[in-house]
């Protein structure tokens, strides 16, 4: 009887990429782990197009290819490495954590990209120092895959990412924020704190309000509050206060919907056909998102009234109908006043989404 995958190992030397990366395709399903070495030397294929049907079929193949694709971390061929991280990054494996470890120093970025990625997968604490290191990579990926590799690693990157908030450069503090917010711990809310006010990089700022938004402390409240003052970070210390759901930010946001806290050096925004918006528009639309999260019911005409309001007229309907029956009363009472199509087209799709039925509409 023939041997399958014996057959397509041998195709794996023809002459004929198409047949060499139809080969490689077919041992991946096959899913034999003795194609994984004969896969392993197709990774320095002259063809593109076969080299990553050998790095998916290597995946297929699971744990069989973590040891020999280690060893690759170590290839002189970049291409050859850039493959083995690949594979090794989806599969997550821990007996390679030496070798991905090493390969973060690769000089190929989309090697260090993947080695990152792995060993976030893995969980490595050993890898902690290296991937704080690498939020400073001039590749933005690879910054970016590091950051959330520490976030995979989960609480023992938070100190470390807490030093990082002190680092000279800007970026290294960005991605540290984002990494605390995803993380969403504690620990990391003073240290936030002092850099919502302190930090000279308004894009740093406005990071910390959204990671403090993410991590929910009803501590950050009243410091939110205050940062709704800077035009910068308005937009999102509203949304962060939206997402820790404190009543306490009602008033506030309130006085954002009736324009009463509107700073005066809101910046402009050129929309088409030169109309001309300022950042408001942002926080508008941010605050009627955060009033629909809090629930607080003696906001219901506030976002009633935001209805008629047609930049944030869709974002009302949405927080409206999370109050249920509570809006029915209000949104029934503007049916029968309400002249404008559009309106009314909203206030009969929020009053269905509420529970209300259009049969017992007097």
């Amino acid at each position: 009887m023939a041997d399958t995958v014996a057959e397509q190992i041998a195709a794996l030397r023809d002459e004929d990429w198409a047949i060499r990366e139809e080969a490689a395709t077919m041992l991946g399903t096959l899913g034999d782990s003795r194609a994984v070495i004969p896969l392993v030397s197709v990774l320095r294929d002259p063809d593109r197009a076969v080299r990553h049907a050998a790095a998916a079929a290597l995946t297929s193949l699971g744990e069989a290819s973590v040891v020999p694709l280690g060893d690759c971390l170590r290839d002189p061929d970049l291409n050859v490495q850039e493959s083995a991280a690949s594979v090794l990054s989806a599969i997550g494996d821990g007996r390679v954590e030496a070798p991905l470890i090493g390969a973060l120093a690769s000089p190929d970025w989309i090697v260090r990209m993947h080695a990152a990625k792995g060993l976030g997968r893995i969980g490595s604490t050993k890898a902690i120092d290296r991937l704080v290191a690498l939020l400073q990579d001039p590749v933005k990926a690879v910054r970016e895959e590091s950051a959330q590799a520490l976030v995979y690693i989960g609480a023992a990157a938070v100190p470390p990412l807490v030093e990082a908030l002190k680092h000279e450069e800007w970026l290294v503090r960005l991605h540290a924020v984002e990494a605390l917010g995803k993380l969403k711990s504690p620990d990391a809310v003073e240290p936030l704190l002092y850099l919502l006010f302190n930090d000279r990089d308004a894009a740093v700022r406005e990071d910390v309000a959204r990671a403090l938004g993410e991590i929910g402390d009803p501590k950050a409240v009243e410091f939110l509050l205050i940062a709704m003052a800077e035009v910068g970070t308005r937009p999102r210390a509203v949304e962060a206060l939206g997402l820790i759901r404190d009543r306490r930010a009602v008033p506030a946001l309130l006085g954002v919907l009736s324009g009463d806290s509107k700073p005066a050096n809101s910046r402009p925004i050129v929309g088409c056909n030169e109309d001309r918006y300022d950042e408001e528009l942002y926080v508008l639309e941010a605050a009627v998102v955060a009033l629909g999260r809090i629930g607080d019911q003696a906001t219901i005409p506030a976002l009633i009234g935001a209805l008629r309001n047609t930049v944030v007229r869709a974002e009302a309907a949405e927080a409206l109908a999370t109050f249920g029956a509570a809006a029915i009363p209000y949104l029934v009472e503007m049916l029968k006043k309400e002249r404008d199509e559009n309106v009314l087209f909203h206030v009969k799709e929020t009053l269905t989404r509420a529970g209300w039925r259009p049969n017992r509409i007097q």
